[in-house]
Order: C-alpha cells, then structure tokens, then sequence
C-alpha cells in the first residue's frame, strides 16, 4: 500500500504597501559633552494608496534591542514635514507624502553600530501595522579634532538640534538630491561682560559685540573657495526686510579643505575682511576674516560648520570635536539668551573638549 504524506498549503501573511524607509547619509557619531550618539535622519515616504498615520518609530541595534522609541508628544516633535504641518497633523500622511524623522540616537561610544528602523502605522482599516528597513551601519572614520574658529570669549554656542526651524532642520534640494549642510553647525555670538550681545538696543551691526571679530582656522587647511561681493545691510531692521537669495544665504564664506572628504565653512563674514584666496594654505590659528553681517542672518554672528563637498547647501554636514576650551557656563534657553539676560556661571570652569552642548558660554583663550 502506497502511503503519501499529507498536503501542506501555505498561509501567505498579509502584505501591505506602505513606507519607503531610507537614511541618505552614514551617520557618524558625536560626542556632545562627554556622550557619544548619532544625529541623523529618517526619510520617509507613503507609497500607500491611502492615509497612513505614523504610531511608533524605533531605532534596534543587530541584537534587536530598541535604542529609540519614539511615541506620542516626542513623536510628532521629532517628525517634520515640507509643508510645515503642525503637532499630530504631520503624523497623518496621505499617498506620495514624504516626511523627516529627526533622530537621536544614544551610544555607548563612538564604535561602529549596525541600525534597523521600524515604523509602526495605522491604515485605514488596520491598526499596528509595520514597515521594516533602512538598514545602515554607521561610519568607522575616526573624528574629525579642530581647533577654535574664534579666539577669546566668553562666546555662546546658538543651536539645538530640536529647533524646528534650526540649523539640524533645514533641508536643502539644489543638486538633484536632499542634504542637510547644517547639521552640526554652531552660530557663535560673542557675550558681553554682564551677558547679552550687543551695546544699547544692537540696532547696528557694529553695536553688536563680537562684530568684526577676528576668524582663524580651525586645522592646517588649503583654502578651497572663497565666496565675496555680498553687501552688508546698515541695520538689523533692513537685514530683516530684505529676503535673501539662496545663492546668497551664506553671505561671505571661507571654505578650507581640511582632507579626507571634510570641509570647515565659515559664513556670514564681514565684507572686504576675507584675508586668504583658493589654493591658499594656512595654518591653525591663522586669521582667515572677520565675522560680519551678511547673507541670512539675524544677526552679527559666525556661522561654522564641517560638511562633506565644498558646497554651502549641496553638502552632508559632518560632525567634529573641538579641542580643550573653557566652559564658562550657559544658558537654560534661547528665550533668556534674546532676552539679554545674564548667563548662569558654571560652579566651576571646566575644560571642555568634543562638540559644545547647546547654548553653552565658553572661552577659546588664543584660538590656538
């Protein structure tokens, strides 16, 4: 007698179309007073032919173990969207709508780390549904060591990666492709002696007190470009009236070629101050210009970042550390800096290295 073997059907799972999940860039880590992470972006896109509303993003390592997970409040303030949507509204994402999840990612240290995203969404008539992918191993290059761009202080370090409209969050597409210049990029503003940043009510450039201040280099660098011609408005009201065109946004800029694929970027520069050309090699702490008021600025104040082509918008920004400096102390919010108040002293002055936390006041000595 002839036995066979039962017949065995297979139970197809369920498919969805969904999200693309994509990181554009290999993050690299960085270290911000003293702890290691990663600051990079999540893109995604509603493949879908119907709303999908975003519930849950995590970040898991190799082993599975959840390093982010993003939900509610801290969701919706970590998404953002082109058209601006606001609070949950982003969150809610209908067919061919794309999004950015700003992520922070702690580390134990600045190793090597294989990432794999997941998006937990709801559909129409589904709940808890999942979209996995974008999977990245992050960068294995050892950290870039500067030097100051200023000398002196106390200086303020004017930037917050949770800023909605700051630096980390401004997407630029001039190239055929979406970058984040600014990523890690610092606005620095020289403080006066009892706080605040400017004499009487800073009405003029030059009341402010870091204005025309010396900048140097940060690394023994060739000069890659240098941008000039970009006039300085007479007061901040008329900066605040004028609109600024995107070729002009960094006002006059130093661009050095620091090796390997870096490049330092110094915006915002005096007019007529740019004291080196292309091709031109200077050395650490050599006077390069001076900080100015030009292109899109609110202020009088030196924009500096590293990113990966000599581009101010069509360019990866890049992180860095810098070497010993002074922490002064700092501010609990940029509401108090605009204000004109006092910063609060550290307890103690202590030497600082790596990337400056947010808002810190420190003293870079000579620049050397």
């Amino acid at each position: 007698m002839l036995l066979t073997a039962p017949a065995v059907i297979a139970q197809r799972a369920p498919l969805h179309q969904s999200f693309d999940l994509r990181v554009p860039w290999t993050p690299e880590p960085v270290v911000v007073a003293g702890k290691a992470s990663l600051l990079y972006e999540l893109h995604l896109t509603n493949e879908a032919q119907e709303t999908l509303t975003i519930q849950r993003i995590e970040v898991l390592d190799d082993q599975q173990h959840m390093l982010v997970g993003l939900v509610g409040s801290e969701l919706a303030a970590a998404v953002g969207r082109a058209d601006r949507a606001k609070g949950d509204e982003r969150l809610r994402m209908a067919p061919g709508m794309s999004a950015v999840a700003y992520l922070s990612v702690p580390l134990a240290d600045t190793a090597a780390v294989h990432l794999h995203h997941r998006v937990v969404y709801a559909a129409q008539a589904n709940q808890d549904l999942t979209a996995d992918g974008a999977n990245i191993t992050t960068s294995r290059r050892p950290p870039l060591q500067l030097g100051a761009p200023l000398r002196g202080g106390p200086w303020v370090a004017i930037y917050d990666a949770s800023w909605e409209r700051g630096h980390r969050r401004v997407l630029y597409a001039t190239d055929g492709s979406v970058k984040v210049p600014g990523r890690f990029a610092i606005d620095w503003i020289l403080l006066g002696p009892h706080g605040g940043f400017a004499k009487d009510k800073g009405e003029l450039p030059s009341q402010w007190f870091g204005y025309a201040a010396n900048v140097v280099a940060v690394a023994d660098a060739t000069v890659a470009s240098t941008g000039e011609g970009v006039a300085e408005p007479a007061t901040l009201a008329e900066g605040a009236a004028h609109k600024v065109t995107l070729e002009d946004a960094a006002g006059n800029y130093v661009s050095l070629d620091l090796g390997d694929g870096r490049y330092a970027f110094y915006e915002h520069l005096k007019p007529a101050s740019i004291r080196v050309k292309a091709g031109q090699r200077v050395h650490r702490g050599e006077v390069i210009g001076q900080l100015g008021f030009t292109g899109e600025s609110t202020g009088p104040h030196l924009h500096f970042h590293v990113s990966d082509a000599n581009a101010p918008l069509a360019a990866e920004g890049l992180p860095y550390a810098m070497e010993p400096f002074r922490v002064l102390g700092g501010y609990a919010s940029i509401e108090d800096f605009a204000q004109g108040k006092p910063w609060m002293p550290a307890t103690a002055p202590a030497i600082g290295d790596g990337f400056p936390a947010p808002l810190w006041v420190v003293d870079f000595g000579n620049g050397r």
